[in-house]
């Protein structure tokens, strides 16, 4: 709080500039004044204030809800974890009740999950019991709240990083019951799998990885891939919600390749979250949302000096 003696004096010296800074200002006034008359009125508008875009609309799909709706994400891009969110909760308040699949919960975790979504009364009471730290848990809040309220199952869908390690060592089928193998694996995967997945990987490293283990890399990520087909195609008849990074949505290399090679009779709607700016993401969707691009330090710099 300003005492008696600041407030006086700020108004002594407001009087005494006020016959100097009064002319200044009017002839700041009057040259603007002149430049709107040369410019066009919206540009001198913008000029002089600039507007900040409005926040992008939320996608519009007014189809009825699929058996199995894949949501994208960029992992650290907050507005557009409120845009998926948001319609989520469009859905559910409209009376869907789909089972959560969620790309960020370990799938051996299971047990564990199950049990905190039953006994937990808020998200962070989940959050602490799974104590899965890789992930910014303030941007899944939301989502966790919505299963909560709703009492919609949770079911875990991603790799452990020890999972991954020991797939990128010794194969896609090290992960998977024979059962799983020989329905997802009886033939190759794909190449045009294989060779997306291989420049998706390099990108997302900085073009830096060795080509040595560029395969078991790219093994890990299609593993990824089958595994959440698997646990969603477990969930039937419920329906079923995915809550992973666009890679696993997109309809060309994810998830969607892999269920329609099991079950081609499964009702499936993917929705990518794209930044805007920069490269065109390269991946197939039946939706897109679009989004500001969050700002991030270049995780590159490093191998450009």
């Amino acid at each position: 709080m300003k005492t008696v003696i600041q407030v006086a004096t700020a108004r002594a010296t407001a009087r005494a500039t006020a016959g100097t800074t009064a002319p200044v200002i009017a002839r700041a006034a009057a040259r603007a004044a002149l430049l709107c008359g040369v410019l066009a009125l919206t540009a001198c508008g913008s000029w002089l204030k600039k507007t900040p875009p409005p926040p992008p609309a939320p996608v519009a799909d007014s189809l009825p809800n699929p058996q199995v709706l894949l949501l994208g994400e960029v992992h650290d891009n907050a507005q557009g974890h409120r845009l998926r969110m948001a319609e989520l909760q469009r859905r559910v308040a409209a009376g869907w009740r789909p089972v959560i699949v969620m790309e960020q919960f370990d799938r051996e975790n299971q047990d564990l999950l199950t049990r905190a979504a039953r006994d937990c009364a808020d998200p962070d009471c989940i959050i602490r019991v799974m104590e899965q730290p890789r992930w910014d848990w303030s941007l899944y809040r939301p989502v966790l709240d919505l299963a909560i309220s709703y009492q919609l199952p949770l079911v875990a869908a991603g790799l452990s990083p020890a999972d991954a390690s020991r797939i990128v060592r010794d194969g896609i089928k090290w992960s998977m019951p024979p059962a799983m193998a020989a329905t997802y694996l009886a033939a190759p995967v794909p190449n045009d799998i294989l060779e997306g997945q291989r420049k998706e990987v390099q990108a997302a490293r900085c073009n830096m990885l060795p080509d040595m283990m560029i395969g078991g890399v790219v093994n890990a990520q299609v593993a990824r891939d089958i595994w959440m087909a698997k646990l969603i195609r477990d969930q039937a008849p419920r329906a079923v919600v995915l809550l992973a990074g666009n890679d696993h949505v997109r309809k060309d290399l994810g998830v969607p390749r892999w269920l329609k090679l099991a079950d081609p009779q499964l009702s499936v709607r993917s929705i990518g979250y794209i930044e805007q700016g920069g490269k065109a993401y390269p991946g197939e969707f039946d939706l897109t949302q679009s989004m500001p691009a969050q700002a991030r330090a270049d995780a590159c710099a490093k191998f450009k000096k």
